[in-house]
């Protein structure tokens, strides 16, 4: 076992070399043998084997292994230093294995020592991309959750900050297919991560990049199987995994796969889905993203069935009117309740997919029908106007400070969902009905149209959210799902009309 002055005298012989270095193997061997000493000869160790490491390919294994031995060693100090001169060691075939190597101390404790290897990975990352992706991705598949954990969070934050010279398209493609090796068993938390490592893709961002992200996202929603509204790890992997969709849908990436998939198996069932998580009104959830799908389907072979089944569930959440008595009162116990935050998703998604077969209400239904849905829509506006003159007289003459209480949020988004319904409503009583105006979805931010900008046609705000197995993730250990943040309408919209509306009551989303 060499003493710390014959560490520093065989570090001597071989910094005094130069060029004949490699011929001084005793010398080095010395040092490697450092790593049996104390913490002094250790920290030395830590410092004068990676130096000399590149002129002793024999020893390569060796050299490795004793600082690695440095790497798990008791002493914190003698840790980090060891961490800190690994990257030193990725060179040629070996840099997989020091990309591995890192990747498990990942799992470290110690917040200094985590920053370290953080900074090891990034340094090799900018050595050998691929090579590196090697040692992380052979992690996330074998290694232990910690590491699993800790390795994809290391991708989704870190990637964004390399630069292109780096993230080569070559890099971004194995990036992509060994994604989808790990996407063939993950949790919600971690198909959102790889949802937002993908996207951040330079070569993903492309009209065809985000088409393969869709068709990606579907096979991981499983929308070839049959939906089971009973299945709460069913029901949150759809939502999970279209809340990822949602992003992505535009003018020349379409929704029609998803809106379909919603409109025949999960509409049918609304009444009936499940969800572990607390609190969440699951079924406005459903709604909400239909909604925000609605403006980007492309043609549909099916959307007079589509049609047909939201016209269907508009029509359970708009009542007809109570039958009155013979001396004028309602001959019923109470009002039917006007469930408004529902109402505005399935009337705002009827309304656009209305618009690619406008003769659907005059020409596929028979009169009887139209005639019946006239009178609820007749019968739910009188309602919401009783509605919407409450709420602004709530709020009139608040400005600034008074609006941003959590009261009056719930008015303002209120008077938003009242106001949409509203001008849908107003469409829809042409004869015949029309298709042409556009709002803003309540929980969506309103876009602002700058001077000489020409407004927007159509409502573009509202498109902007594992191997598969029938019964969800594999790792149900974690976390599965992460409901969004914010305030859910719980019984905005449960308005019994001609009763006064009592504020306070209400929760919807911000």
């Amino acid at each position: 076992m060499p003493t710390v002055e014959e560490l520093y005298r065989n570090y001597g012989i071989l910094a005094d070399a130069t060029e004949q270095v490699g011929q001084h193997k005793d010398a080095y061997q010395v040092i490697l043998d450092g790593v049996k000493g104390g913490t002094k000869e250790k920290r030395l160790a830590a410092q004068f084997i990676p130096k000399f490491f590149k002129h002793f390919p024999e020893l390569a294994d060796s050299a490795i292994n004793a600082q690695l031995d440095l790497c798990e060693d008791e002493d914190v100090s003698i840790r980090r230093q060891a961490i800190k001169e690994l990257p030193q060691f990725a060179t040629g075939e070996n840099l997989p294995r020091v990309a591995d190597i890192l990747t498990q101390l990942l799992q470290t404790d110690d917040s200094a020592e985590f920053n370290l290897v953080n900074n090891a990975l990034l340094s090799i990352f900018k050595m050998d991309a691929k090579g590196t992706l090697g040692g992380l991705f052979s992690q996330i598949l074998q290694g232990e959750d910690i590491v699993r954990e800790r390795a994809i969070k290391f991708l989704s934050t870190k990637l964004k900050t390399l630069p292109d010279e780096v993230l080569t398209k070559e890099v971004e493609e194995l990036i992509l297919t060994e994604s989808k090796k790990v996407l063939e068993d993950v949790t919600g938390e971690e198909f959102v991560l790889f949802m937002k490592i993908l996207s951040g893709l330079k070569s993903l961002q492309t009209v065809s990049g985000r088409q393969q992200l869709v068709e990606l996202v579907a096979e991981q929603a499983d929308l070839e199987q049959t939906f089971n509204p009973s299945d709460p790890d069913c029901v949150d992997r759809l939502l999970q995994c279209t809340r990822q969709a949602v992003p992505l849908f535009s003018k020349n990436v379409h929704s029609t796969r998803f809106v379909t998939y919603f409109c025949e198996q999960v509409l049918p069932n609304l009444s009936s889905l499940t969800t572990p998580v607390e609190g969440l009104d699951i079924q406005l959830e459903v709604l909400k993203l239909l909604a925000e799908m609605s403006s980007f389907c492309g043609d549909m072979e099916k959307l007079e069935t589509n049609l047909r089944k939201l016209f269907d569930k508009l029509l359970e959440y708009m009542p007809l009117p109570p039958e009155e008595a013979e001396n004028g009162e309602n001959a019923g116990n109470e009002e039917p309740k006007l469930q408004f935050s529902y109402v505005e998703c399935l009337l705002y998604s009827f309304h656009q997919l209305g618009r690619k077969l406008p003769d659907f209400l005059t020409a596929k239904l028979n009169a009887e029908k139209l005639k019946d849905f006239k009178i609820r829509l007749q019968y739910f506006a009188r309602g919401l106007q009783v509605y919407i003159r409450q709420l602004r007289l709530a709020l009139q003459g608040k400005t600034g400070e008074a609006l941003k209480t959590d009261e009056n949020k719930i008015k303002v988004v209120a008077l938003k969902i009242t106001n949409n319904i509203n001008v849908l409503i107003k469409d829809l009583f042409h004869i015949p009905p029309s298709y042409k105006s556009t709002v803003t979805l309540s929980w969506k931010p309103v876009q602002k149209v700058e001077i000489g900008q020409k407004r927007a046609t159509e409502d573009t705000s509202s498109g902007s959210p594992p191997k598969k197995s029938p019964a969800g993730p594999k790792r149900d250990a974690r976390q599965i799902y992460n409901p969004p943040s914010g305030k859910y309408s719980s019984n905005l919209g449960n308005f019994n009309y001609g009763e006064r509306f009592r504020l306070g009551t209400s929760n919807v989303r911000d």
